[in-house]
């Protein structure tokens, strides 16, 4: 465990507010950055759950985590209880908290939601937002091709969710991109007997409908931002 929290405090990314910084010698502290500890180390819990070093049915206690993050236990105490709020890990009386377990059935239901959300607001904006501001996003596609490359599922959920959040803040909505984001968050945690790890096969693939769904926008091709779009969201269950 200490090696996997270790790893996580270290993948802060810019996408979420935080400086990244690079991997440490085993048996060294990650050091945070007192101004936002209860931040950080929500962004450090929030990444190794989706890395999977947070396992699905365990028990963590904030003490313990809080020894290895090398803070108190109250700001990991807090940071997962902001995790029990959005659904990812449940209080155990007096022993700390158990990350929740989740089937595919969760997944599905996760992901059709997302596509009622999603879908017609992506249709809607394909036809109204104009090419270059489409353009724009380009980098962001590019992030999630060579976070997709790293092979890391952590450093690809971020510049994933990034690269929709970017797309959907087009609508000049705030509440739909603060809903889609988490729902987007929530199906990108592990699934309990599932694979802990992403192939990077598949990471490599998702990136790229990203940039070839861009392309589409750009050139206003509404029949093909149709088709990838749905492939897209079928890719996700």
């Amino acid at each position: 465990m200490r090696q996997g929290v270790q790893g996580s405090a270290a993948a802060y990314t810019h996408s979420e507010g935080l400086v990244p910084g690079p991997r440490r010698p085993e048996g060294e502290r990650p050091v945070i950055q007192r101004a936002s500890v209860r931040g950080q180390i929500l962004e450090a819990l929030r990444t190794a759950l989706v890395a999977g070093e947070l396992k699905p049915g365990e028990v963590y206690s904030a003490p313990v985590l809080g020894d290895r993050f090398g803070v108190s236990a109250t700001p990991v105490r807090e940071a997962m209880q902001q995790l029990a709020l959005e659904g990812a890990v449940e209080v155990v009386p007096n022993r700390g908290f158990r990350v929740i377990e989740r089937g595919a059935r969760e997944l599905a239901e996760l992901t059709e939601v997302r596509e009622l959300l999603e879908v017609p607001v992506m249709l809607r904006l394909a036809r109204t937002v104009p090419a270059a501001r489409w353009a724009e996003l380009r980098p962001l596609a590019q992030d999630t091709v060579r976070a997709a490359a790293s092979g890391c599922p952590a450093t690809y959920a971020e510049s994933d969710r990034a690269f929709h959040r970017a797309m959907l803040a087009f609508s000049g909505n705030e509440e739909l991109v603060r809903i889609a984001c988490d729902l987007h968050r929530r199906a990108q945690w592990p699934l309990v007997g599932g694979p802990v790890r992403h192939a990077r096969a598949d990471l490599v693939a998702d990136a790229a409908e990203h940039v070839s769904l861009l392309e589409a926008l750009v050139d206003r091709d509404l029949d093909v931002v149709r088709e990838l779009v749905a492939e897209h969201f079928a890719g996700a269950a």
